[in-house]
């Protein structure tokens, strides 16, 4: 069960955020400011941080600056009452990984959580499992029960990088930059020999597929 920290110093909302994740299956520690949030660290394992910006003693940004300065990874999704781009800016650059606006709506709250979780197993394992197929980032291998598919190293990369968001459009530039580095002359006829050299080699799996969105680019869709 992931354990989250949520540090709110209302009362009230920290009660009802408490039992939204509850409900949703996931172990929750109460902190009432960002100090008492910090002493809960030291002593307790969290898989991610829901924080209010706004906190006595310590708050959301100042929190947020110091675990990052003391290199904790941990996952952080920071709650405000306000939305200007400024305002997010700050939280950004102190080091947040996600900023929702209350009042907060509990079910994209649930949304961005399973996704902040989902990367950070990723990052951490450098491992994506779909049904029966694995696929390791240090192994370069994909694997699916007891059948291995050899990949060359960039389609590999292509492939653990649209699975590793399932349903995110990536656009072909987005592709290039990340993958190609933008340096190595590619170009979109590039992104689009490489996925129809994937689908003809994985073809027989039938837990993905990668789609193509016309004039956006092409995302990763789980099947199973």
């Amino acid at each position: 069960m992931f354990k989250i920290l949520v540090a709110e110093d209302d009362n009230s909302a920290r009660r009802l955020l408490c039992e939204v994740l509850s409900g949703y299956g996931y172990e929750t520690i109460p902190a009432v400011d960002g100090a008492q949030a910090l002493e809960l660290l030291q002593a307790h394992h969290a898989d991610l941080i829901v924080l209010d910006v706004m906190m006595p003693r310590m708050d959301g940004l100042q929190l947020t600056r110091r675990l990052r300065e003391e290199g904790h990874t941990t996952p952080i999704l920071m709650l405000t009452a306000r939305e200007t781009t400024q305002d997010k800016c700050r939280g950004f650059l102190s080091g947040a990984d996600d900023y929702v606006v209350k009042p907060v709506d509990e079910e994209e709250l649930a949304l961005r959580i399973a996704a902040l979780l989902r990367r950070s197993q990723i990052a951490s394992e450098r491992k994506i499992v779909v049904g029966d197929v694995t696929l390791s980032y240090d192994a370069q291998s994909v694997t699916r029960g007891e059948e291995s598919v050899e990949l060359p190293k960039k389609e590999f990369l292509l492939l653990f990088k649209l699975l590793s968001s399932p349903g995110k459009i990536f656009t072909k530039r987005q592709l290039m930059q990340e993958i190609w580095e933008d340096n190595s002359g590619a170009d979109e006829h590039t992104i689009e020999v490489h996925v129809g050299r994937l689908r003809e080699r994985l073809k027989r799996f039938d837990e993905f597929e990668i789609v193509t969105m016309r004039g956006l680019g092409y995302k990763a869709v789980k099947k199973v």
